[in-house]
């Protein structure tokens, strides 16, 4: 007895930016890359308790600079 599998193949962005505009923001603003280099111990220690607790480090990054940077008015 033998299954058949089949797997669709994600198809690749036209560029990176592409793919960062299709993954969207929940606000629905359109969205700008931020490269920042960190030392790799504490980038290790974000991965890790980023994954423990379940979210994306992004969104813990976005979450930060929401707070330092507030809107004007807040």
């Amino acid at each position: 007895m033998s299954k058949s599998i089949t797997f669709d193949r994600p198809t690749k962005p036209a560029t990176p930016e592409s793919w960062v505009l299709a993954k969207g923001m929940p606000t629905g603003e359109p969205t700008k890359r931020l490269t920042v280099d960190v030392p790799e111990a504490l980038h290790h220690r974000i991965k890790v308790q980023c994954a423990m607790l379940g979210v994306n480090m992004a969104d813990i990054v976005r979450e930060l600079l929401e707070q330092r940077f507030p809107k004007a008015g807040k």
